[in-house]
C-alpha cells in the first residue's frame, strides 16, 4: 500500500485524487497541501478522505513525520522542482505535473535528485494512455505505414479572456509561459513518442491576439526538421474554438492519425492518385489497428497505475523525468526560435542563455503587461482534451 501526499490542490489535482481512488488496495492519500488551506479541506470533504491530513506548506508536510511514499506535484510550474527536489530529498518517490519544469536546469536539478536519493520521478504526459494514441503509436511501429514524412501537431484549445486573470496564469515568471508550455506540452511529448528522437533545428512564431491580460503568447507555430529531413508543425493555442487536437502523422505508405483515420495513396502512370487509394494497405492497417487491445485505463488513471506499478516491481515508468526533459527542450527551443526569430539548433546546451530560467525571462517577449488578477476562481469544471473514449466496448 502506497501512502500518497497530493501538494497543489487545483484543478488538476481532481483528476490525480479520482484516479487514485481507483486503486483502494495499492494507494492511500495520507496528505492534502496548498497555500489556501480551505482548498485542501474542501477536497478532503469533497472525496471523502478522512484520514487526510491538511498541510498549508509542503515543508511543513514533509517535517510531519506522517508516512509518505509517494508525493504527487500539482501546483503551478514555477515551483515544480522546488517541491519535487524537496521531496526526494526528504526520501520521497514524486509524479509531477506537465510541464516538469520551467527550464532545462531545473529539469537537470530534478534528474539529480532523483539519482542522488534513490527514488522514483515520474512526469504526467497522461495521453499516452489514450487509446487512440497508444494505439497510433502501435500502428506507426509496425512499419506498415512507413516512416514518418511529416507530422502535424494540431493542440488547438480555446480559454476565455477571464482565464488569464488568475494571478500566476499568464505570466513568464510563474506560469513559465503561455499554451506552447502548459497546454502544447501533451502533443509536443507525443510527437517525441513517435519520432522517438527531437529535431535538430526549430523556427517559430509567437503572438498573443485574444488575451491582453496575459504577458504570453497565446498562439505559436513551430516548424521542426528532424536528423532523416523530415518536418512536423505544431500549432499551440487557446484561441481555437472547438478544441479540435490531433496528431496526423503523413508516412511513406500511409497516412493515421489520431482521432483515428487512415488514407493510402496509389499512384496512376501520370503520378496522379488512384480513386479509392491503396484499398489493401488501408484494409491491413485497419485490421492491425482492431487487433491492438484497448489499455484497462486511460489518462490519469492509466499513468497513475503504470507510475504505481513501477514501485511495485522496481522497475521504470513508462514516462520518466528523461521524458520530461525532452519534452521541455524542445518547447525552450520554440521558445528561442519565437523570442529571437532565428533558427535554433538543437539541442540546447548548459552555456545556452535559454538553458536556466533566468535566462528565458530575460529574453522572453512580453506582449502585454498583467496590471490586475484575482486570487482564486469558484470551484468549476475543466476540459482535458478531446479525446473521446476509444473503446472495443463502446
Amino acid at each position: 500500500m502506497l501512502n500518497v501526499a497530493i501538494v497543489g490542490v487545483g484543478n488538476i489535482s481532481n483528476a490525480h485524487i479520482m484516479s487514485l481512488l481507483q486503486f483502494p488496495d495499492r494507494a492511500r492519500i495520507v496528505a492534502l497541501c496548498d497555500i489556501y488551506p480551505e482548498k485542501a479541506e474542501a477536497s478532503k470533504e469533497k472525496y471523502g478522505l478522512k484520514d487526510a491530513v491538511v498541510f498549508d506548506d509542503h515543508m511543513k508536510m514533509l517535517e510531519s513525520g506522517i508516512p509518505i511514499d509517494v508525493v504527487h506535484v500539482c501546483t503551478p510550474p514555477y515551483v515544480h522542482a522546488e517541491i519535487a527536489i524537496h521531496s526526494m530529498d526528504a526520501g520521497k518517490n514524486v509524479l509531477v505535473e506537465k510541464p516538469m519544469a520551467t527550464c532545462l536546469a531545473e529539469c537537470d536539478a530534478m534528474l539529480e535528485a532523483e539519482k542522488r536519493n534513490g527514488v522514483l520521478m515520474g512526469c504526467i504526459a497522461q495521453n499516452r494512455f489514450r487509446n487512440s494514441i497508444y494505439k497510433l503509436k502501435k500502428v506507426l511501429d509496425s512499419g506498415l505505414a512507413g516512416r514518418i514524412v511529416c507530422a502535424h501537431v494540431n493542440s488547438l484549445w480555446w480559454r476565455g479572456h477571464c482565464y488569464y486573470d488568475l494571478w500566476w496564469r499568464g505570466t513568464w515568471e510563474k506560469e513559465g509561459g503561455g499554451p506552447t508550455l502548459n497546454h502544447a506540452v501533451h502533443h509536443i511529448d507525443m510527437i517525441n513518442w513517435m519520432e522517438g528522437c527531437l529535431p535538430d533545428e526549430v523556427v517559430a512564431i509567437l503572438t498573443n491576439k485574444m488575451h491582453d491580460n496575459s504577458e504570453c503568447e497565446d498562439l505559436s507555430l513551430a516548424v521542426l526538421k528532424y536528423p532523416d529531413g523530415n518536418l512536423a508543425e505544431v500549432t499551440s493555442s487557446v484561441v481555437h474554438h472547438g478544441e479540435e487536437q490531433g496528431l496526423v502523422l503523413q508516412c511513406e505508405y500511409a497516412k493515421i492519425s489520431a482521432p483515428w483515420d487512415i488514407k493510402a495513396e496509389v499512384t496512376m502512370p501520370n503520378g496522379f492518385p488512384i480513386q479509392g487509394g491503396n484499398k489493401e494497405l488501408i484494409r491491413k492497417i485497419q485490421e492491425y489497428y482492431d487487433s491492438i487491445p484497448d489499455l484497462p485505463y486511460e489518462g490519469h488513471a492509466g499513468e497513475i497505475d503504470d507510475y504505481m506499478h513501477a514501485l511495485e516491481t522496481g522497475t521504470r515508468p513508462m514516462i520518466t523525468g528523461i521524458d520530461g526533459r525532452k519534452t521541455v527542450m524542445l518547447i525552450t527551443a520554440i521558445y528561442k526560435a519565437g523570442c529571437l526569430k532565428q533558427y535554433v539548433h538543437m539541442p540546447i546546451e548548459k552555456d545556452d542563455e535559454y538553458y536556466t530560467f533566468e535566462g528565458i525571462l530575460k529574453n522572453a517577449t512580453h506582449f502585454y503587461e498583467k496590471t490586475a488578477s484575482v486570487e482564486n476562481f469558484a470551484p468549476g469544471e475543466i476540459t482535458l482534451g478531446n479525446y473521446k473514449e476509444d473503446r472495443k466496448d463502446k
